[in-house]
């Protein structure tokens, strides 16, 4: 019986040689790393003495020993959102809701993920914006923290936090209180008392408006009697008769109208009579 398989061999030296590619191939993948937009990257040394601090590096491909990790972090700008419970000056507890702007400084990632670990936002960046929340808010007042006293406390804790995280290789670059979480009783009670304030003001412009109209008038009265006065000063006896006959005249001059001038009325003015 005739037998159909084929027996392929390889030389000796053509399975060293594909052995040795493949393992060439597996070197360079775990030698290879891409780091994106807005990234660093910092050298895990397996051998060495772990996070290398003396380099930070940037976006692109980089190759490193196959037996070395290279950790991979955003550098650029992020933000952090978190509600928090703090107590207010006079004990009240409220919520306040607040995302925080933050970057690693580049150049010293290393050592922030050496000194904090490669989780460094919630071993380091929580506590700092809790701890500033807290200290910040237990000035206020509820009203304060309600209302006006928003953008004050906003460069407050920033400024607390920067504070609490220097020489800590991050940069906080700004604070920003989205809502103060009152209980309702509270809340309703700071708004209608604002809401009376309100009306208050509205009160007291009207009243102002008016007195201002008040006065006002008065002046224009005053003014107009002393301009009346002093017409009544210059009216002589010869200018009322001067300023009767002109208006005489130009009576006499229309055409609608008969005049019949008869003897002469008070003043030596003459008389006219029209149609009737």
């Amino acid at each position: 019986m005739a037998n159909n398989q084929l027996d392929i061999k390889f030389p000796k030296g053509g399975v060293f040689f594909i052995l040795l590619a493949v393992v060439a191939l597996i070197l360079f993948s775990k030698s290879t790393v891409t780091i994106g937009p807005g990234e660093g990257g910092v050298l895990f040394e397996t051998l060495g003495n772990g996070i290398n601090t003396d380099k930070t590096y940037g976006e692109g491909f980089q190759i490193v020993a196959p037996w070395n990790k290279m950790i991979i972090r955003k550098v650029r700008q992020q933000s952090i959102s978190d509600e928090m419970n703090v107590l207010s000056v006079n004990g009240l507890e409220v919520k306040v809701n607040g995302t925080i702007w933050y970057e690693p400084e580049f150049d010293n990632l290393g050592s922030l993920i050496k000194t904090k670990g490669e989780d460094y936002e919630r071993e380091l960046l929580d506590p700092a914006i809790n701890a500033a929340a807290r200290s910040v808010v237990g000035r206020y007042t509820p009203e304060q923290l309600y209302s006006s006293k928003r953008d004050v406390i906003e460069q407050e804790i920033l400024d607390e936090i920067q504070i609490i995280l220097k020489d800590q290789f991050l940069s906080v670059k700004r604070v920003l209180v989205e809502d103060v979480k009152l209980p309702s009783t509270i809340r309703i009670a700071i708004e209608t008392k604002l809401k009376q304030e309100q009306e208050s003001l509205e009160y007291e412009f009207r009243i102002s408006k008016a007195k201002k109209e008040a006065e006002r008038q008065r002046i224009d009265a005053e003014g107009k009697a002393i301009a009346n006065k002093i017409l009544s000063a210059s009216l002589t006896e010869k200018i009322l008769q001067e300023k009767g006959i002109d208006a005489t005249l130009e009576l006499a001059k229309s055409p609608n109208s008969k005049v019949v001038v008869i003897g002469s009325g008070k003043s030596g003015m003459p008389i006219i009579l029209g149609n009737q």
